[in-house]
């Protein structure tokens, strides 16, 4: 029985170990999509096939960081479900909503971003 206990503890110490590595190897890549030379470029554009480029470019965007924080939320799923305590528990889930929050302001940003070169292209 003690063998069986001290396996049940090492597993569960490999799985937090794991979530653990996971957490701070969570990719955060910029989180907007646009850089300097981007926003010079678009000040500068004047014909209406940029300006759907553009749409078609912040949009895609859009969509590329709601799906990065629809894959947060499922990890904070799996946190929830799971019997985490104490100062790691509270860690990984803070984390996980911070980038969750990130991510959708990112993408309500790209989605104003490509709601403004439409208006324009009209």
């Amino acid at each position: 029985m003690a063998t069986t206990l001290g396996k049940k503890a090492k597993d569960i110490l490999t799985a937090f170990s794991l979530l653990g590595l996971l957490a701070v190897c969570a990719p955060i890549n910029a989180v907007k999509a646009e850089t300097p030379s981007s926003q010079s470029a678009v000040q500068n554009v004047a014909s209406l096939s940029e300006h759907c480029a553009l749409v078609e470019h912040f949009e895609d965007a859009a969509r590329e960081m709601q799906a990065k924080a629809d894959e947060q939320k499922k990890l904070l799923e799996q946190y929830e479900e799971m019997r985490l305590y104490g100062w790691q528990s509270h860690n990984l889930k803070s984390r996980t909503a911070a980038l969750i929050r990130k991510y959708e302001q990112a993408a309500r940003s790209n989605m104003e971003e490509a709601a403004s070169h439409r208006q324009m292209a009209q």
